[in-house]
C-alpha cells in the first residue's frame, strides 16, 4: 500500500457551495521550522454533474492561466452551475512565486514529474497529490500554459492522439469549443512524467493551451485564457450559456521536423516571426557568435515547411535549445 499524501486541503472539495482555500504541504526549512507551502484553490459545485479540473503555473514563469482561473475563482456562482469546478490557478506554487520554470526549493519541473511521490521531493508531493486527489474527481481537465521566459508561441488550444478514438474526439470537441486562435494536434518530444499522460491514461478529456511567451501575459492572451475557461465550462454543461465560437486553424505537430534544435550557442536573429509560413529549406535563423567578430553566423533552415508556431524567445542561445517549432496546416 502506497503511502498517504502529506497534503491536506483546508476545504472540502466535495461539498456544494463555493469555498476558497489552500493545499497545505508540510515543508520544514530554514526560514520556518514547521512551515507549509500553500497552494490556493477553490472548488464550487452545485449538486451531480460533471467536474472540470482548470489548472495553472504548473511552470511558474506563465501567467495566462493564473490570471484567468483567479478571476473566474471570483467570479462563480454555485446557484447557476450544474456540477462541480475544481481551481489550482498555480498549481507549483514556489515556482509560481519565484517566477521561475522550477521550484526553487527542489529544482523540479512539475510538469515532468507526475504522478508524483508522497514521500517524494516538495515537487513529486504536489504531483502526487494532484494526481491521486484531485484528478480521479475530474471529468473535463483544461492545464492553461504558455511559453515562459524562454519561449514564445502562436496562441493554440491542444490536444494529444491517445489511441482511444471517442477519447481522442471528446478532447478535439473540448479543444474546438475552447476557440484560440489555433487549434493543434500535439506531439511532444517526452511525454514522460507530464500531467497531460497520467489525465489521458485515467481515461480523461484533457486539453492544453500556449498563450503567448516570454514570461509575461498580453491583454491580448489573457483574453484568449477567459473566453477560453468559460467556452469550456459551457461546453461541458457545468454552466449556461452560449459559446464565444471563434474559428480555429487546425495545426499539427507531428513529426521530428517540427522542431528546430541549435547547433550551437551565441546571438540569436530570427530571419522569420511567429504566425507566418516557411517553406522547408527555407532561412529561418541565425546564429552569431556572441565572443568574437570576423566570423560567418550558423544559418538553420526550416526542416519542414509549415506555419511557425513557436521560436525561442531570449536574444542569447545555447546549444540544443529549442530554436523554432514548425506545424503543419491541416485541411
Amino acid at each position: 500500500m502506497s503511502a498517504a499524501s502529506p497534503i491536506t486541503a483546508s476545504i472540502d472539495l466535495d461539498a456544494d457551495g463555493i469555498r476558497h482555500g489552500h493545499l497545505r504541504l508540510p515543508h520544514s526549512h530554514d526560514g520556518s521550522a514547521w512551515g507549509h507551502v500553500m497552494i490556493p484553490i477553490t472548488v464550487a459545485r452545485n449538486g451531480d454533474g460533471p467536474t472540470a479540473l482548470l489548472t495553472g503555473g504548473s511552470h511558474g514563469d506563465e501567467y495566462e492561466g493564473p490570471l484567468a482561473l483567479m478571476e473566474l475563482a471570483n467570479a462563480l456562482e454555485p446557484a447557476r452551475m450544474a456540477g462541480r469546478v475544481i481551481i489550482v490557478p498555480a498549481m507549483n506554487h514556489p515556482a509560481f512565486a519565484a517566477a521561475r520554470r522550477t521550484s526553487p526549493i527542489d529544482g523540479g519541473n512539475l510538469n515532468r514529474v507526475f504522478p508524483g511521490a508522497p514521500d517524494g521531493t516538495v515537487t513529486e508531493k504536489i504531483a502526487h497529490y494532484v494526481a491521486s486527489e484531485i484528478l480521479p474527481r475530474a471529468d473535463i481537465l483544461l492545464d492553461i500554459h504558455s511559453g515562459g521566459k524562454t519561449l514564445d508561441f502562436i496562441p493554440f488550444a491542444a490536444i494529444h492522439e491517445t489511441g482511444d478514438p471517442s477519447q481522442t474526439e471528446a478532447a478535439r470537441a473540448a479543444m474546438e469549443a475552447f476557440g484560440a486562435p489555433h487549434a493543434m494536434i500535439m506531439r511532444e518530444l517526452d511525454p514522460a512524467g507530464m500531467f497531460d499522460t497520467v489525465a489521458e491514461q485515467a481515461g480523461k478529456t484533457f486539453v492544453t493551451t500556449e498563450l503567448g511567451g516570454g514570461g509575461t501575459a498580453t491583454a491580448a492572451s489573457v483574453g484568449i485564457a477567459r473566453r477560453g475557461v468559460r467556452n469550456l465550462l459551457i461546453h461541458a454543461g457545468i454552466v449556461d450559456g452560449t459559446i464565444d465560437h471563434t474559428p480555429s486553424r487546425l495545426l499539427s505537430m507531428d513529426h521530428d521536423g517540427c522542431f528546430h534544435l541549435s547547433p550551437g550557442a551565441g546571438i540569436l536573429e530570427p530571419c522569420r516571426d511567429l504566425g507566418v509560413m516557411v517553406q522547408e529549406g527555407e532561412l529561418i535563423a541565425r546564429i552569431w557568435p556572441a565572443d568574437r567578430t570576423g566570423v560567418a553566423p550558423a544559418e538553420i533552415a526550416a526542416l519542414s515547411s509549415g506555419l511557425l508556431a513557436g521560436r525561442h524567445f531570449p536574444g542569447l542561445i545555447a546549444m540544443g535549445d529549442c530554436l523554432a517549432v514548425i506545424a503543419r496546416p491541416v485541411g
